[in-house]
C-alpha cells in the first residue's frame, strides 16, 4: 500500500469526510434523508479476514429512515482503471454480507442491508472501464437474464471534479481533490485559505491533522518547491505558500524579461528600421529605433510570458485543448501572471 493510499484512507477515517463526499458528488435528494448523526465507521475487527486484507478501503454505516445503509469506499489509486472492478466490488460485497450474518448483524426481519459501493480514483487518464457487471457478460439468452449477477458502483474520478475547486459551498472532500488537480501554488493557496477557515475551530483539530499528513505525503507532487515535512499546522502551509507564489511571480518575470527582451530587440529593430525610413534615414531612423525598441520589449516580454505558460502547462498536463491555447493567445500580461 502506497503513502498515497493510506494518506486517503487516513482522511476518510473521519466522518466529515465521508458526509462530504456523499453531499457533494451522490445525486438525489435521498441523500438529504440520511441521519448524519449516526454516522460511524465499523471496525477492522467486524470483518473477515478476506475482507480485512483491503487494508485502503473504509466501510461505514449510516441510518436511512429506520434501516442501516453501509458504505464501501474502495481508495484505488492506480496508474489505470480496473476493467474488472466490478466483480471485485461483489466479491468483496459478499463477503461483507457473510460477516454480517455469521455475527448476527442482521436487523429483526433477516434482510440483507443495502450498501452502496464507491470507488474514488485519480489516475492521470480517466476511467474508461466498465461500472456495472452486466457490460462484462457476454451475450446469452433471454431466459437467462434473471440469473444473471448484478452489481454496479458509483464511480468518483477525481479529474471529473476540477470544477469544484470554486469550492463556493464548504466541502472537504472537494477541497481536497481541488488540491490535487490544482495547477499552480496560487491555486493551492486559495484552497488551503479555505480550509484554514473550515477547520479552526479546536475539535476539527484532528480532521485538521488528517489534511496536514495528506499534504506531507502528496505535497511534493503537488508543488517540490514547499517543504511539506517541516509544516505542522495549515496556517504554516497557507504562509509557505504565499511566500512560494511571490517566489514565482518574481521568477516568472525575470525570465518574461530575460528572454522578451531579446525578441523585443528584433521586433523594436525591425519597426524602427521601417519607421526610420519612411521619415527619413537621419531623423527617422533614431526616433524610429527608439519608438520601435520600446513597444517591442513590451511585445516581447508579452510574448515570452505566454510562452513560459504554455510550457508549464504542457510539462504538466501534456497537450492543450486548442480553445485553452487560444485564450492564452489574447491574454494581457497581467492576465498571464494571474
Amino acid at each position: 500500500m502506497t503513502d498515497h493510499d493510506t494518506s486517503y484512507k487516513f482522511l476518510f477515517a473521519h466522518a466529515e469526510m465521508v458526509r462530504d463526499l456523499l453531499l457533494g458528488f451522490m445525486e438525489g435528494s435521498w441523500v438529504r434523508e440520511l441521519d448524519f448523526v449516526s454516522l460511524e465507521k465499523v471496525s477492522d475487527g467486524y470483518v473477515s479476514d478476506d475482507l480485512r486484507a483491503r487494508h485502503n478501503d473504509a466501510l461505514w454505516r449510516v441510518r436511512w429512515k429506520r434501516e442501516w445503509l453501509y458504505i464501501y469506499l474502495m481508495l484505488e489509486f492506480q496508474s489505470k482503471e480496473d476493467r474488472y472492478m466490478p466483480v471485485r466490488i461483489q466479491t468483496y460485497l459478499g463477503l461483507l454480507y457473510q460477516d454480517l450474518i455469521r455475527r448476527g448483524e442482521l436487523e429483526v426481519d433477516g434482510r440483507l442491508p443495502a450498501v452502496l459501493p464507491i470507488v474514488l480514483y485519480n489516475g492521470r487518464r480517466r476511467w474508461r472501464a466498465a461500472t456495472d457487471l452486466n457490460d462484462l457478460i457476454q451475450e446469452s439468452p433471454e431466459a437467462l437474464h434473471p440469473y444473471l449477477p448484478k452489481q454496479r458502483f458509483f464511480l468518483v474520478d477525481q479529474g471529473l471534479y476540477a470544477d469544484k475547486g470554486n469550492l463556493r459551498e464548504r466541502n472537504l472532500v472537494a477541497a481536497v481533490f481541488a488540491l490535487e488537480n490544482g495547477a499552480t501554488s496560487r491555486d493551492m493557496l486559495r484552497v488551503i485559505a479555505r480550509l484554514v477557515d473550515w477547520l479552526k475551530d479546536p475539535e476539527q483539530q484532528y480532521l485538521q491533522q488528517g489534511v496536514l499528513e495528506w499534504l506531507r505525503r502528496r505535497g511534493a507532487r503537488l508543488d517540490s518547491q514547499v517543504p511539506w515535512q517541516e509544516i505542522h499546522t495549515l496556517r504554516e502551509a497557507h504562509s509557505m505558500l504565499e511566500d512560494r507564489v511571490r517566489v514565482w511571480k518574481a521568477q516568472f518575470r525575470r525570465e518574461g524579461l530575460a528572454e522578451g527582451r531579446q525578441e523585443g530587440i528584433r521586433q523594436g529593430l525591425k519597426q524602427g528600421l521601417s519607421q526610420g525610413l519612411e521619415q527619413g534615414l537621419e531623423q527617422g531612423l533614431e526616433q524610429g529605433l527608439s519608438q520601435g525598441l520600446e513597444k517591442g520589449l513590451e511585445q516581447g516580454s508579452t510574448t515570452e510570458a505566454r510562452n513560459i505558460l504554455l510550457r508549464q502547462l504542457r510539462r504538466r498536463f501534456g497537450d492543450l485543448p486548442a480553445e485553452i491555447e487560444t485564450r492564452l493567445s489574447s491574454a494581457s500580461r497581467e492576465q498571464l501572471e494571474d
